[in-house]
């Protein structure tokens, strides 16, 4: 044989003998996430692990402490992928941070994202059994943080309750709003059952309860959608002070949702997806929640955005894309649609509009909008 040919057909043994998806992933690739420290930068890194053990990927992970910091990279092609947490919904949607004109709605897509349980977590001498006991209760906010607050106020409409029923506390960190029941400085907040501020709490004479967010209160539900549409019901086994065997009824949000922009091509996503389900097993024992990866689980709506056509194609193949969640997705790309259609109407019309002001005019014109389409 000539030594070109021994080469090419040395080149396609070689191939022939690696797996599949690992002729479909790039070599290379680069993921934002969370913080060094925090559970998205390490379930970022346990499957970047995993994509390299099994596939020879070459992942290099920018953490960034800002949801700007996690997006920038995507939105200026030096990113792949970003693990994202509610940000996600907000730069789709305009909101808050993104509410300025620099950002608005942007269209962004998800691949999977993990489900994290969520609800009103109260000091168990505080008197609240449920979400509407919590009416003139300490509630404590985070100042600067609307991924924490604004579940907070969706978990308080399920109970029927608004901002003004409660006594907002705002903490200038989330530490400082965690612990803030252990020192009797509040008697609520929202969040995740397994941060390390409610193992202390749940020690403490004060004790810990979870208010119950009931999967059969088709009111409550509709409610909290209103004002966060992302969340589903979720039963904890995971939870602070929960004895092992035991659940509790919360909502559940996605964090990390993994995700991309629309152009990344469905080839690509395709392969992403499937090399995430093909190595589920080199990552699920990770972290205590980490099996959530499942795609049964993460692949499925509600979650921040739309899912990439890419990944839809494989959660097909696989069988756990239903025409629900068809229905779902559809909808949301509409929803999407919508919001870009009204920024950019309310940017021409609004030359002269500047910091809060614009801020604010295009955060009732996006209520405005939202009410429209129920």
């Amino acid at each position: 044989m000539t030594k070109t040919y021994r080469a090419a057909a040395f080149a396609a043994l070689m191939a022939a003998a690696l797996p599949a998806a690992a002729q479909e992933l790039p070599g290379t690739m680069i993921w934002t996430s969370y913080d060094v420290g925090s559970a998205g930068y390490a379930e970022a890194s346990a499957i970047a692990d995993a994509f390299g053990k099994q596939f020879g990927t070459r992942i290099r992970i920018q953490p960034s402490g800002s949801g700007i910091g996690r997006l920038q990279p995507l939105f200026q092609g030096r990113a792949d992928y970003a693990f994202l947490a509610t940000e996600a919904f907000f730069v789709n949607e305009g909101a808050y941070d993104f509410a300025v004109p620099e950002w608005g709605p942007r269209k962004l897509r998800a691949i999977a994202g993990r489900p994290a349980g969520i609800t009103l977590i109260t000091a168990g001498d505080a008197g609240i059994e449920t979400i509407a006991d919590a009416r003139g209760k300490r509630i404590a906010f985070v100042a600067g943080n609307p991924s924490v607050n604004v579940k907070c106020e969706a978990i308080l409409a399920f109970g029927g309750l608004t901002l003004a029923d409660v006594e907002v506390v705002t903490f200038p960190t989330y530490a400082a709003a965690m612990s803030s029941m252990t020192r009797n400085e509040a008697d609520a907040t929202c969040t995740t059952p397994t941060t390390s501020q409610l193992y202390e709490l749940a020690e403490s004479p004060r004790g810990i309860h979870y208010a119950p967010i009931e999967a059969d209160n088709p009111e409550g539900w509709e409610q909290l959608l209103k004002v966060l549409p992302i969340m589903s019901p979720s039963d904890e086994d995971i939870a602070a002070g929960v004895p092992e065997g035991e659940i509790t009824k919360m909502a559940a949000y996605r964090y990390p949702i993994i995700t991309t922009l629309p152009e990344k091509t469905d080839d690509e996503v395709y392969a992403f997806i499937k090399a995430l389900d093909e190595t589920f097993g080199l990552y699920k024992d990770g972290t205590a929640t980490m099996k959530r990866w499942a795609l049964d689980q993460s692949g499925r709506p509600a979650i921040d955005v739309p899912f990439h056509d890419g990944a839809i194609r494989y959660l097909k193949e696989k069988g756990i894309w239903t025409a629900e969640d068809d229905a779902w997705n559809q909808k949301r790309i509409e929803r999407e649609a919508a919001l870009i259609a009204a920024w950019e109407a309310f940017v021409a019309e609004n030359p002269d509009l500047k910091g809060e002001e614009f801020t604010t005019a295009w955060m009732a014109r996006r209520a405005e909008l939202l009410a429209g389409l129920g």
